[in-house]
């Protein structure tokens, strides 16, 4: 059976900057999706921020595996009733990819229950990628580390609850340092925080970025589901 992934993108950048347009012809969310559309196994879908329910209707995500998410501008727009229905759908066993600036965004901050804040700088640094995980899934084919040569600094403190798994750790030219790749386990749902991405580098062109993305997938897809209730139910055994 295939893997059944939505690649959502808040797709503004795209429409205001003649720039991100010529990193980024097809959307952010284009060039991710051409990314996982390599992989045979993975069915693609995109959705972005102004289609009607912001392109999550209940139908969507009940058919989605992996939800992966890019948003930056808009963070505040995004209707709470689309977030409940996200984050629900994550508890229930959806696998969620949470990407570069969507650490503000309101399903990742309600997921992990924090602010999820950070210092960044936009220098166009070199930034090196460390694989703290050897043999884990998410880092399949990456190798000790790679390299971004034009990257946004992200940095500590990272004001997100202690990861489930540090997969990679981050060191840029001007000296700092940030944890770049963190899982977390949210109910039945996985969920995958990868850093590297931003609007006018070329970031998702990079092959390893494509690995990591691919492989992220994989990992976060959860072929059982449950649905989340609160059901009032009969004893077992029987009572006086």
């Amino acid at each position: 059976m295939p893997i059944h992934v939505t690649v959502w993108n808040e797709n503004r950048h795209e429409q205001r900057s003649e720039k991100v347009r010529d990193t980024y012809p097809e959307g952010i969310h284009g060039c991710i999706a051409a990314a996982l559309r390599s992989d045979s196994d993975l069915e693609i879908r995109t959705a972005t921020q102004d289609q009607p329910e912001h392109g999550l209707s209940e139908d969507v995500l009940q058919h989605t595996d992996v939800l992966t998410w890019w948003g930056h501008l808009a963070h505040d727009e995004v209707e709470d009733r689309v977030v409940e229905r996200v984050v629900r759908r994550v508890w229930e066993g959806m696998g969620l990819i949470v990407l570069h600036s969507a650490h503000y965004s309101k399903v990742f901050r309600q997921l992990l229950g924090t602010s999820c804040s950070l210092t960044w700088r936009e220098a166009g640094e070199l930034e090196r990628v460390w694989n703290c995980a050897p043999g884990h899934p998410i880092t399949e084919g990456i190798g000790r580390y790679f390299e971004l040569p034009q990257s946004e600094m992200y940095g500590e403190p990272f004001r997100i609850p202690a990861p489930d798994e540090q997969i990679f750790l981050s060191w840029f030219k001007g000296g700092e340092t940030f944890r770049s790749g963190c899982t977390f386990r949210r109910g039945n749902g996985k969920v995958f925080y990868f850093s590297p991405g931003h609007e006018t580098y070329p970031i998702y062109h990079d092959a390893s970025v494509k690995q990591v993305l691919r492989n992220a997938v994989h990992w976060a897809n959860r072929p059982q589901r449950s649905s989340d209730s609160c059901p009032m139910v009969d004893p077992i055994e029987p009572l006086p």
